[in-house]
């Protein structure tokens, strides 16, 4: 295991108060993403909506990483909500506010309010990389096989 990724991270005014992101236990691979709503606020998402869900801060990662931003398995068994995007990527230079897009599959509707946990942000290294153009590439196994032409 690689050691401990320090991540300066700034609160945005709606964001302050908040938890800091963190592992929840020595073994989890993300840490929770909370929403930043105002204090009374509610945002409830009918079953099809989507919603942008503000998480109240910006960071910036070490270059030669991302963040990828994954549904929480909770919400997603429960409620049916889960990441739009997933996984979301963050990159090392992107100093905006983290945001986190749901989708409510459920089917009733799913009410947001402030300091839900709403998704979970991993960090992960990411390679750097270059394309070259060639007139034929190395014949596999696998050779052209799309979708499912491996098996079941």
């Amino acid at each position: 295991m690689s050691g401990r990724i320090d991540i300066a991270l700034t609160y945005l005014d709606h964001g302050r108060g908040l938890d800091l992101p963190r592992q929840q236990t020595a073994g989890a691979a993300g840490v929770d993403l909370l929403a930043a709503l105002g204090i009374s606020e509610v945002v409830t998402m009918a079953p099809g909506a989507r919603a942008i869900v503000p998480c109240g801060f910006a960071m910036a990662l070490p270059t030669g990483y991302e963040a990828q931003v994954r549904p929480r398995s909770g919400l997603a068994a429960k409620h049916g909500v889960t990441v739009l995007n997933t996984p979301g990527t963050i990159d090392a230079d992107y100093r905006g506010e983290v945001k986190v897009i749901l989708i409510n599959h459920g089917g009733e509707p799913f009410e947001i309010r402030r300091g839900d946990r709403v998704a979970q942000m991993v960090v992960a290294p990411v390679s750097a990389v270059g394309f070259s153009e060639r007139e034929t590439l190395d014949d596999t196994e696998r050779g052209a096989g799309g979708f499912g032409s491996t098996g079941r």
